[in-house]
């Protein structure tokens, strides 16, 4: 007789151990026999539903608690070297790009890491952020509310940017100049509506945005809303 299968409540209270409890996971269902040491643990985990659940749902919430920390607040870096710096730490942080008035830009090397050299630059004004493909959300802007003086913003591909956060930008209504929402997945009608406060706005682009229903129409109801804004993507026909 075959032996039995491994029961599906092992697997609830492996997930609380970390990466160790996935290893343990194979060491559980380890095979046994010729024929079952052909088997993987994707294999294992295929036959069971609630298995395959459980570990789409771990790293699902691994996922959420990383783009929750990586949006946290830098109050504590605010206070001690003023808003510019803490901006600035926010984006770099996140393997984006800043520059200041005068400067060179600032980029993360390929592993993440940026020199803290910008930290001289308390009292030079953000001009510039480049967040493409970032994990900014509507609490991380934030941090970037603060920078009065930014004139361009690129938030090109950024998966969590909504309609909610194009609404959060507001105080950013005096000051900028270019913004790039191209390729941004959850903005649509709704949210480019809130732009009508951003008068000072010279090049917006709105090009891929799979939310909007007319980009056509759109691009037309912008540039009306827009008069001095040259209005980039969302094609007519």
């Amino acid at each position: 007789m075959a032996a039995p299968r491994a029961s599906l409540c092992l697997v609830a209270p492996v997930w609380n151990r970390g990466t160790r409890g996935v290893r343990g996971l194979n060491r559980m269902v380890a095979p046994q026999g010729n024929q079952r040491k052909r088997r993987t643990l994707v294999q294992f985990l295929a036959d069971h539903f609630y298995d395959v659940q459980a570990l789409r749902e771990y790293f699902l919430h691994k996922q959420a608690l990383k783009v929750h920390q990586e949006n946290r607040s830098v109050n504590s870096i605010k206070n001690r070297y003023g808003p510019y710096i803490a901006g600035a730490f926010s984006v770099l942080n996140q393997g984006g790009a800043v520059k200041f008035q005068g400067q060179e830009w600032i980029r993360p090397n390929g592993r993440g890491h940026f020199s803290l050299d910008f930290l001289k630059f308390q009292a030079v004004p953000v001009e510039a952020v480049d967040a493409s493909g970032c994990t900014l959300n509507y609490s991380g802007l934030d941090n970037l509310l603060p920078l009065k003086e930014l004139q361009s913003l690129w938030l090109q591909r950024c998966p969590h940017v909504d309609d909610w956060c194009l609404s959060h930008l507001h105080p950013l209504a005096d000051s900028l100049q270019e913004l790039s929402l191209a390729g941004c997945p959850r903005i649509s009608e709704r949210g480019l509506a809130c732009l009508h406060h951003f008068q000072k706005l010279r090049k917006l682009d709105i090009s891929d945005l799979p939310s909007v229903s007319n980009p056509g129409l759109t691009r037309i109801l912008v540039e009306e809303m827009l008069p001095n804004c040259e209005v980039l993507g969302a094609d007519w026909a």
